[in-house]
């Protein structure tokens, strides 16, 4: 009896993997475990990467400068993710005030929730909602207007790392690419049934593919035929076959450069990116207290243009006072530290006196 409890007891060996270093998600066990191996996290982000399960936040020195966050205020991260922003704004609440956090990820809200639990923000200074950012006024009917209130567009790294959320083309996966991954369906589900003309415009406008035309033709008439294109992988061959006239010195960047603009386009279409913004910005103005400040940052140029159209036409209808003139970039040696960073861009807005 005593030798069967030792043998449950006998510690598992985790699976080895070949050659020197990790090379998938999974096998990066020391990355995926930060609190355990804080060197081994502290080498990859010195080198300027990203540590598997992790998410490095952007402009946050911006952020907070700008923001100039007082004890007492309250604020709203509508994007909480990773909640490095969130964690850098509680602090300088010093203990008094509150954060409203928001994310309709349920796999890493609820894993940011216990990470800031550990770090002493409880509820009495920090809730976390399993919401969209587009319903910002139910979450301040509930919770009264907000001195400050950021959103972060990106996707989360933690995400973009994991193959089993569909995000990247750089590893096999499941063609999933939503946020909550509960809801709605699948880009593999959607491709099943979209024509020509439909995905050329969704990649036309979610992210101005050059390749449009003939990447769509190539995705839809595989699928006429009877193909499935049900994998991250499978979809970029997809493209790197379709691609294939490109000069060879050329090719390589080409189809990795539309591989990511097809995957951002589906993104955008399966999550209701566009609709979810237009929402959001249209209901910020009525959750920001007289003066209270919003930030946003974006990734990519629809994004940016809706942002800035809507602070311009606020500002014009005199619901913001003070606009950002110009989109503020994250440093030179933050993107050297953050490779994530280089297309980020800032934008700022003032809520106007009443």
């Amino acid at each position: 009896m005593e030798n069967q409890e030792n043998q449950e007891k006998k510690h598992k060996r985790r699976v080895r993997y070949s050659g020197t270093h990790p090379r998938n998600y999974k096998e990066k066990y020391k990355e995926l475990n930060p609190e355990k191996y804080a060197d081994t996290i502290s080498k990859v982000i010195k080198k300027g990467g990203t540590p598997a399960g992790m998410h490095i936040s952007i402009c946050v020195n911006e952020i907070l400068d700008f923001f100039d966050i007082q004890p007492g205020q309250q604020g709203l991260d509508a994007t909480l993710g990773y909640g490095g922003h969130t964690s850098k704004m509680l602090e300088k609440l010093q203990g008094e005030g509150h954060i409203y956090g928001l994310d309709v990820d349920p796999i890493e809200s609820a894993k940011t929730k216990k990470r800031l639990e550990e770090k002493g923000f409880g509820p009495d200074i920090l809730t976390v909602k399993l919401e969209n950012f587009a319903n910002i006024d139910k979450v301040a009917e509930e919770a009264g207007k907000f001195d400050f209130v950021l959103a972060d567009l990106g996707v989360s790294s933690m995400q973009i790392d994991n193959p089993d959320r569909g995000f990247t083309f750089k590893a096999e996966g499941p063609l999933d690419l939503r946020m909550n991954p509960e809801k709605g369906i699948s880009a593999a589900e959607r491709l099943r049934d979209i024509s020509k003309e439909e995905l050329t415009g969704m990649l036309i406008e979610n992210s101005d593919e050059p390749y449009a035309e003939e990447i769509a033709e190539a995705i839809t008439e595989k699928i006429r035929k009877g193909g499935k294109i049900e994998t991250t992988t499978g979809l970029h061959q997809v493209i790197e076959e379709t691609l294939a006239f490109i000069p060879e010195k050329e090719r390589k960047e080409a189809v990795r450069k539309s591989s990511q603009r097809v995957f951002q386009a589906l993104r955008i279409d399966v999550n209701n990116e566009f609709e979810v913004l237009y929402d959001f910005l249209d209901k910020l103005p009525g959750v920001l207290k007289p003066g209270g400040k919003v930030a946003i940052l974006t990734f990519h140029s629809g994004e940016d243009r809706l942002v800035k159209k809507s602070f311009k036409q606020w500002k014009k209808e005199g619901l913001y006072s003070e606009i950002a003139k110009d989109v503020i970039r994250p440093s030179k040696e933050e993107c050297f530290r953050n490779s994530r960073a280089k297309c980020t861009k800032m934008r700022w807005a003032i809520r106007a006196e009443e």
